[in-house]
């Protein structure tokens, strides 16, 4: 049995959690409202009072009377959870209601051993599936994918990165949702040797504030990122390495290529 978890180092790993996902309170409130609405159930909203209460640890959600019910009635918690509408087996799938806004990198240490890790799109329903340079050992398609799977992969050569649903950095090469492979032995910018854009290395970058995935020129002290012209945006100049690090050079990308239309 684990040991009891004071409500401030629970307030403090659940701040962390919210820390490594680069998402403000604000953030977190306004995706459960979505939950929310798409569930048609006012329960699932969180406000940021609330949230800043039990990160604080001024608050702990009262799980345990729930617990002791288990317990007593001889009943698993995921079964008694049911009873009130919350279904455990679908957590996974029902990650794919919101999809988050900003690009971060994806680890083992976000799921358990036994649980699953969903690509954050709007997919399965919404969306069909386009796998587009695949390299190296990657999935054939996606969906609920066992972490315990992932933590077989070679962690020490290669992360998983996500690409925010506000990033259109390198649109349509990479479309906002996609879920990228990175090798983290590839850190150096490569200056030439491609032909085109689509030869062109892809690196994951970590900034001060967030991450982006973009083609890149280092110039001097400077690490440029730069956008494909369908995004609209501008080169980005920043310190290097001062401001700037490469996490490693993008080796595969899956994504979803169109909507499905509703009849």
């Amino acid at each position: 049995m684990l040991a009891p978890t004071s409500s401030t180092d629970a307030g403090k790993r659940l701040r962390a959690v919210r820390k490594l996902l680069r998402l403000s309170m604000r953030e977190v409130e306004h995706l459960s409202r979505e939950i929310a609405l798409k569930q048609n159930a006012p329960d699932y909203f969180i406000s940021r009072n609330w949230l800043g209460d039990i990160e604080a640890g001024k608050l702990k959600p009262n799980i345990y009377r729930l617990k002791s019910l288990s317990l007593i009635y001889r009943l698993g918690l995921d079964e008694l959870l049911s009873f009130f509408g919350v279904d455990i087996a679908d957590a996974g799938t029902e990650q794919a209601l919101v999809g988050l806004p900003h690009t971060y990198l994806v680890t083992p240490t976000l799921g358990g051993a036994q649980s699953t890790l969903v690509a954050p799109l709007e997919l399965r329903e919404k969306v069909d599936f386009g796998s587009t340079n695949l390299v190296s050992r990657m999935f054939e398609s996606w969906g609920e994918i066992p972490v315990a799977l992932l933590q077989h992969m070679d962690w020490r050569n290669s992360l998983y990165g996500y690409i925010g649903i506000e990033d259109r950095t390198l649109y349509p090469m990479l479309r906002p949702g996609s879920f990228v492979q990175i090798d983290s032995q590839q850190t150096k910018v490569q200056p030439d040797g491609w032909h085109d854009e689509f030869e062109r290395p892809i690196y994951f970058v970590e900034l001060r504030d967030t991450y982006m995935c973009s083609w890149c020129e280092v110039d001097g002290s400077q690490l440029v990122l730069l956008p494909s012209a369908q995004s609209g945006k501008k080169a980005r100049h920043v310190r290097y390495p001062g401001d700037a690090g490469i996490v490693g050079r993008v080796t595969a990308v899956t994504m979803c290529i169109a909507e499905v239309r509703g009849v």
